[in-house]
């Protein structure tokens, strides 16, 4: 209550602000977050506290004194403050916020009036083969595209880098068979990035024999000791709690496994009761979620790992 009236802040308020941080066990920093929570107030025009406001602007400050940086997140509701969906506020809006706010969402603002499907049918010009392809490009425009030339070629084209390794190893066995053959050598073995091979000059069965026993060998390499998968990290910009669903008893956002596109919801982040959309910035596929439902998250902590889905480089 005395931190309230030294800040003219409803008491409510200051005790949520107060139980937020020492969940973070950073109970020692409240007045930081409430000088902060002062600061933005005033940028953003001096909006009266009412309910939501005031829990949008604490939220806000929270995450800021807990990354230590300064608008490097906006959560939703604070940019639909600065947008005016709230009302005008009492004083204008400092143009540094408004700037911070717009470089945050890239400055694409949201559309109400989604495209017809037959407007989509005509951008496609063919490319959807099916009325799920044709929602895909309606959902992710130009990203699509990728997407879809990637799922049509999964099962049907041949890996171009391990046709390529497959090819120099082979040649490298027929070599050592032609060692063999023209040195009179009884056996040959040699061990290379993982792969054992044994070529041997028996009475019975030609050297050449060998080499399919080699190829044999090099089938049952796994392909990641070939293609190492590198993993997109996708981190907590805030802190929060972590929620994999839109609410309680709804199907996850996205599971192990499934492929997503730049800007599909992968969880929420709920701050002070503010629930925050964590969006994809890359199409690839789900490999691992690091985090359990409803726990509490930490600024920078990993809580996906995505498999990058982009054309195979030519060699």
């Amino acid at each position: 209550a005395v931190r309230a009236a030294e800040y003219d802040l409803p008491t409510g308020l200051v005790a949520a602000l107060d139980a937020q941080m020492r969940a973070h066990e950073a109970g020692d920093r409240l007045l930081e977050v409430l000088d902060e929570l002062q600061r933005i107030r005033g940028e953003a025009g001096w909006p009266p506290l009412a309910a939501p406001i005031g829990q949008i602007l604490a939220s806000q400050a929270l995450i800021h004194v807990l990354s230590a940086r300064r608008y490097g997140t906006v959560v939703d509701e604070f940019r639909s403050l600065v947008q005016g969906r709230y009302g005008a506020p009492p004083v204008a809006i400092d143009p540094t916020v408004m700037r911070a706010v717009a470089l945050v969402t890239d400055g694409v603002p949201l559309s109400d009036d989604p495209p017809s499907a037959e407007d989509v049918r005509a951008e496609a010009e063919g490319l959807a083969a099916s009325e799920e392809e044709l929602v895909l490009i309606a959902l992710f425009g130009d990203e699509a595209e990728t997407l879809l030339h990637n799922i049509r070629s999964r099962h049907t084209r041949e890996d171009p880098i391990s046709t390529s390794v497959d090819q120099s190893r082979a040649n490298r066995i027929r070599e050592l068979v032609q060692i063999v053959q023209e040195s009179g050598v009884a056996e040959v073995e040699i061990e290379d990035n993982g792969m054992r091979v044994s070529v041997r000059r028996t009475e019975e069965l030609p050297a050449q024999a060998a080499a399919p026993l080699a190829q044999e060998e090099l089938a049952e390499l796994p392909l990641a000791s070939v293609i190492p998968v590198v993993g997109i990290r996708v981190e907590s910009p805030m802190v929060g709690v972590f929620y994999r669903a839109p609410e309680p008893g709804s199907p996850a956002f996205v599971q192990p496994g499934d492929v997503v596109a730049p800007g599909q919801t992968l969880c929420l982040l709920e701050a002070m009761k503010l629930f925050n959309e964590l969006k994809a910035d890359a199409a690839g596929r789900v490999v691992a979620v690091h985090v359990e439902d409803g726990q509490p998250v930490e600024f920078g902590q990993l809580l996906f790992e995505l498999e990058p889905i982009a054309p195979l480089p030519t060699l």
